[in-house]
């Protein structure tokens, strides 16, 4: 079973003895002695369950079972140790034995709290507020049985909810906020000195496009979904001057996967200003990383990448030779983009797919008709990559694919989640039970470039309960904190990171950090056995572990973020800074 699975079954067991234990402890109240009987011991079979569940997570890891074994472990042990001696001495009125297990329905219920709720870490004071609640619950449910607890009972009650209650919001809610993220708007492409050789202009506004043969309301780079292609040569000095008609919430370019110099990276209020109605920003940058790329907004990115502000950028070591094809798949209003594609190609032309996901979400991708190679990912070419054969590979949100082959005499077709994007013709092949390729294990391996580590960060990634607001909300979270509350990573020019990146949440969050591509060391504790894999968008499926690295070569403030675009703005975005 897979720690995300471990981590599902541990989630439903915890429920069930919560049921359990709270059903039990109603049906005693009402005297259905024979339910009583049957909840309780559904409940305490679900007890020693999670028992084993939670020693399985820890065993992959203590961010997976850290608030299970300090709060839920104590609390579980509470609710059995008070509600198990009483069963056994039930006296003949069942209903004497209610409040015991209401007690433990509490105590499990407040430690499953503790994880939805609170997460990674366990604190003292989500400890603290859990046995406040656990207290108060408990008395309540006393009067409402009639029980008459002693006035000294009620009143140590009492002071160890207040305390517990007060203590905990404090230690939970202290701010712990990193400083306030610095940036400065110097003056553009400052480090690049030399005339463009390719200039561009990208207009953003407001527009009606057509989506799949249904006209839709769009923002769009001039007035087109995607934005025009940006094409240039190793060498080149690109300049691209944005503008904004219309977009009220501002507009800026970010260049994914684009090891950029800091000023040209496109992250309002980090490295410029959103550009607004009726202003515009120049870029320039020169154009040294052949490959597949794509542009898109960085200012209010969930709303303006999903209503269309993107675009793609491929830079390409000389003239194209053969026929060179980019895929950039995107759904726009409930609508997949791009629309089917025919076009013939003689037999022997060298083909290059370039796939591009521009969504938030994984796609699945899948060339039938031919063997293919994946030539490269996220623009950096594989090392001895071999012939694949009704293999089908997924590509995170931001993550790019280059696929090549020869055109064969007989018809070719790229499916995604099923659909022919682009085909030379035919082709009635099923792809949904094609084997998925791993690219950790495919190519030939190359040693670590390095031999040592200087920084070492361990990201922790989850949902929980944000309080550092005026309003509370219901957070992405990495290390239990929230964006602006995450503290930055700082490194130093010349360090080599290291970057421990854990999944204990339930959905994918594909991971990107801007200015630098990652080498990906370990997946589960399974070292890559392929091609070095230079990344700079990855998925970190519930439950993984991957270790990747880098060196620190590019200085400035940079973001680090979930590309799941919705999860960025609802807390999971950090920065990395070099000092």
């Amino acid at each position: 079973m897979t720690t995300g699975s471990l981590l599902v079954a541990d989630l439903v067991i915890a429920v069930l003895a919560t049921a359990g234990w709270l059903g039990g402890g109603a049906a005693s109240a009402a005297r259905r002695r024979p339910l009583a009987l049957g909840l309780t011991a559904v409940a305490l079979l679900a007890t020693l369950a999670r028992a084993i569940t939670i020693t399985a997570l820890a065993r992959a890891g203590w961010w997976f079972a850290a608030e299970k074994i300090l709060i839920a472990g104590p609390l579980s042990l509470a609710a059995v140790g008070v509600a198990g001696p009483r069963l056994l001495r039930a006296p003949g009125d069942i209903r004497a034995v209610a409040l015991p297990l209401l007690f433990a329905g509490y105590a499990t219920s407040s430690a499953l709290l503790v994880t939805i709720l609170h997460g990674y870490p366990a604190s003292a004071g989500a400890g603290l507020l859990a046995v406040a609640g656990v207290v108060a619950a408990t008395a309540i449910s006393a009067r409402a049985l009639g029980a008459r607890p002693s006035r000294t009972v009620s009143r140590v009650a009492l002071v160890v909810a207040v305390a517990a209650l007060l203590t905990g919001t404090g230690l939970t809610v202290a701010p712990g906020a990193a400083p306030a993220v610095p940036h400065g708007h110097g003056p553009p492409a400052a480090r690049i000195a030399d005339e463009p050789t390719r200039r561009f202009t990208l207009t953003a506004g407001t527009a009606t496009v057509d989506a799949g043969g249904r006209n839709v309301a769009a923002w769009a780079f001039n007035g087109q979904v995607p934005g025009p292609e940006l094409t240039a040569t190793v060498g080149d000095v690109l300049e691209v001057t944005l503008r904004n008609r219309d977009i009220e919430r501002g507009v800026t370019v970010h260049w994914h996967g684009y090891d950029v110099p800091n000023d040209q990276d496109g992250v309002p209020g980090v490295t410029q200003a959103a550009v607004r109605p009726g202003q515009e920003f120049v870029y320039r940058f020169r154009a040294d990383q052949v490959g597949t790329y794509w542009y898109h907004t960085h200012s209010a990115s969930d709303v303006g990448v999903r209503m269309g502000l993107y675009g793609v950028l491929v830079v390409r070591p000389g003239p194209a030779t053969g026929l060179d094809v980019t895929v950039p798949v995107h759904t726009l209003a409930g609508r997949q983009l791009p629309a089917p594609r025919v076009e013939r190609v003689e037999p022997g032309v060298p083909v290059r797919l370039r796939l591009i996901n521009t969504d938030s979400t994984t796609h699945r991708y899948a060339v039938a008709g031919t063997p293919f190679r994946v030539a490269a990912i996220d623009g950096v070419d594989l090392r001895g990559p071999t012939p694949l054969v009704d293999t089908a590979v997924l590509i995170p949100a931001g993550g790019r694919y280059d696929m090549v082959f020869d055109a064969p005499a007989t018809p070719v077709a790229l499916f995604v989640d099923g659909r022919a994007v682009y085909s030379t013709g035919p082709v009635p092949t099923a792809t949904g039970a094609w084997p998925v390729l791993d690219p950790l294990d495919y190519g030939a391996t190359a040693p670590v470039p390095w031999s040592r580590t200087d920084k070492t960060f361990t990201l922790v990634l989850d949902r929980g309960l944000d309080l550092r607001r005026l309003l509370p909300r219901y957070a992405h979270t990495v290390n239990g904190a929230a964006d602006p509350d995450i503290p930055q990573q700082v490194v130093r020019l010349g360090d080599v990171v290291r970057f421990t990146i854990v999944n204990r949440s339930q959905v994918v969050h594909p991971w990107h950090l801007h200015g630098h591509h990652v080498l990906v060391l370990t997946r589960d504790g399974k070292p890559a056995a392929g091609s070095p894999l230079w990344l700079d968008s990855f998925d970190v499926r519930p439950g993984e572990v991957w270790e990747v690295a880098f060196r620190a070569d590019n200085p400035g403030m940079w973001a680090n973020h979930c590309h799941n675009l919705a999860h960025a703005d609802a807390g999971m975005t950090l920065h990395l800074m070099y000092s």
